[in-house]
């Protein structure tokens, strides 16, 4: 999947019921910051969770989804040595890895080739801290 030029911003949010509609909150930081502003129309994407049989969250492991969708090519934990081509919105390091895939690095600078260990995967982008300035 493709990542939008237009992406405003990335968050986990739960669904509520309030007088018989459906809200989804937005953080305070993104109106803060100036990505979102209060009384404007906005497009919106839902991304599932996976949930295991049990019906608990399996977040941080690979999907097994339909063998039709291409998985994520990192794992939460793994290491990668990557290169920032670009600066998010929020000004967090933007790297693409395999099939154009996003790791969201912040703290890292365009240019920078820096270490990092992923945090977080998600379907279309993983989140990865810096671990080594350098290499």
């Amino acid at each position: 999947m493709e990542i939008s030029e237009k992406l405003l911003c990335l968050f986990s949010t739960d669904v509520s019921e309030e007088d018989g509609r459906y809200v989804i909150e937005i953080p305070r930081r993104e109106v803060e910051t100036g990505d979102i502003d209060p009384g404007e129309v906005y497009r919106v994407a839902l991304i599932s969770r996976d949930r295991s049989e049990d019906g608990s969250d399996s977040a941080g492991s690979r999907r097994s989804g339909p063998p039709s969708e291409p998985q994520p090519p990192v794992d939460v934990g793994e290491t990668r040595y990557v290169e920032i081509e670009d600066i998010g919105k929020q000004g967090d390091g933007i790297a693409r890895v395999e099939r154009g895939y996003v790791i969201i690095v912040p703290g890292a600078e365009v240019g920078e080739r820096v270490k990092i260990e992923v945090t977080e995967v998600k379907s279309n982008f993983a989140v990865g801290e810096i671990i080594e300035e350098t290499f």
